[in-house]
């Protein structure tokens, strides 16, 4: 089974703010260090942008933080709309590469990452929210979203990956 694990809208625009900066850090090093382990595996990371940020996609609102570490096997995928796979590439990238399994993290947990997380589901994918890998706009969006949707830890990831 292949997985896909989505890092959704980390973007400048969106959160690089001094109001979310110890939820960017913490977010930001669950999904590197899960991120990191799928890549090992040969599994796939996809960094999805939203072009609907201050100044589109040729501003530097438009670029990913510099928290979140990107692989040069990485996919990206361009988005106008909350999900993820609507009008994109992205649910054909995830079956042509046999994904079965997707994992959502990034921003905001109460819109996009909802959003993809369903949109997932829709197609065919089984999803699941990374553990402490979603910012919420909202207090409470990130602890809601994963109190009401399948979750997977970085620890549960790491045993996924490990050789047998």
């Amino acid at each position: 089974m292949t997985v896909a694990m989505l890092i959704i809208d980390m973007q400048v625009g969106f959160i690089g703010d001094e109001k979310r900066k110890d939820d960017v850090r913490v977010a930001s090093e669950y999904i590197n260090y899960s991120a990191n382990l799928l890549r090992r595996s040969g599994h796939i990371v996809v960094h999805v942008q939203d072009e609907d940020v201050e100044g589109g996609r040729e501003s530097s609102n438009y670029e990913i933080v510099p928290s979140i570490e990107r692989a040069s096997g990485d996919l990206y995928v361009n988005k106008k709309w909350s999900n993820s796979f609507w009008n994109t590439e992205l649910e054909s990238m995830l079956k042509e590469r046999g994904v079965r399994y997707v994992i959502v993290s990034g921003f905001a947990a109460e819109h996009c990452v909802l959003f993809t997380y369903n949109g997932a589901s829709e197609r065919g994918f089984s999803p699941a929210v990374l553990q402490r890998g979603v910012i919420g706009e909202r207090e409470g969006s990130a602890e809601t979203l994963q109190r009401d949707r399948a979750v997977i830890s970085h620890n549960v990831i790491g045993w996924l990956t490990e050789k047998r």
